[in-house]
């Protein structure tokens, strides 16, 4: 389960979605999610699966790979649909005691699970065909109009960055802590969830230190290199917005337009 979790990680490749701008991709990211919430009706949500469908074969991201990333949150996608069908009023299809299952129960419980998975799989893609440094310069370099008020965008890019690219050492680092545990007889799986509970001490505590162990690691690296955050600071590939960065901007701008005009029809 550990392994199957793909957010902040990179899929190298060569495709014309890796090489687009690093900001085009943020954006279309962030108004992709505003889309998701905006959707009021089902047939929104064939236009926003079209058009994931698209950046993942645009993205030559194998489909498994993509699809491994949701198996960590089944279990909440789960829940959330559970609720929506036990506790939405309407009316009732099956009933057994206190428990009903409504029509509007299903209807939501379907909107609510679709709409997590074209999100989930939608802002993975992001990490999923960007690289780490690429995603600071284009943080930074959409945060640097608010820089006049006082906003510190390179150390906030820079950290998010560090946290996202982090994630899949950190991932790696529980999986050699657990595999170790167990070998030493240690049971994470039996019992009530107290005893899960307790189960996962051995686990927390090695990999608090091991995560303060790579912090400070990261910090005399950076110290070592004479990292000095914005000041100064230039980069080897300057960021510049090229044609298929403006015609992907285009393509999405359409796709916004087509998810506005299915809310104001249905």
């Amino acid at each position: 389960m550990i392994r199957d979790i793909t957010l902040g990680q990179y899929y190298p490749g060569n495709s014309w979605i890796h090489k687009l701008d690093p900001r085009i991709k943020i954006m279309a990211t962030l108004l992709y999610i505003v889309a998701l919430f905006v959707v009021k009706d089902f047939s929104g949500f064939i236009v926003a699966f079209a058009a994931l469908e698209a950046v993942i074969i645009l993205s030559k991201v194998p489909r498994s790979f993509i699809w491994r990333g949701l198996k960590p949150v089944i279990l909440i996608i789960a829940f959330t649909l559970l609720i929506n069908i036990f506790m939405i009023k309407g009316e009732v299809l099956v009933q057994f005691g206190i428990f009903h299952i409504t029509k509007e129960g299903l209807l939501t419980a379907a909107f609510m699970g679709i709409r997590l998975v074209l999100l989930i799989i939608g802002s993975t893609m992001l990490t999923l065909t960007t690289r780490p440094i690429g995603l600071t310069d284009g943080i930074e370099a959409l945060l640097s109009p608010f820089k006049k008020i006082g906003l510190p965008a390179h150390e906030l890019a820079m950290m998010m960055t560090i946290a996202l690219r982090f994630i899949p050492t950190l991932l790696e680092e529980t999986d050699k802590i657990m595999k170790a545990q167990q070998a030493r007889g240690a049971d994470f799986e039996s019992g009530n969830i107290m005893r899960r509970a307790k189960a996962l001490v051995p686990i927390l505590v090695p990999l608090f230190i091991s995560a303060f162990r790579i912090a400070q690691d990261l910090a005399m690296a950076m110290e070592a290199r004479c990292y000095g955050g914005n000041l100064k600071r230039t980069r080897m590939n300057a960021m510049k917005l090229e044609k298929r960065d403006l015609a992907a901007g285009l393509l999405f701008l359409v796709f916004l337009a087509l998810i506005v005009l299915q809310r104001i029809l249905m």
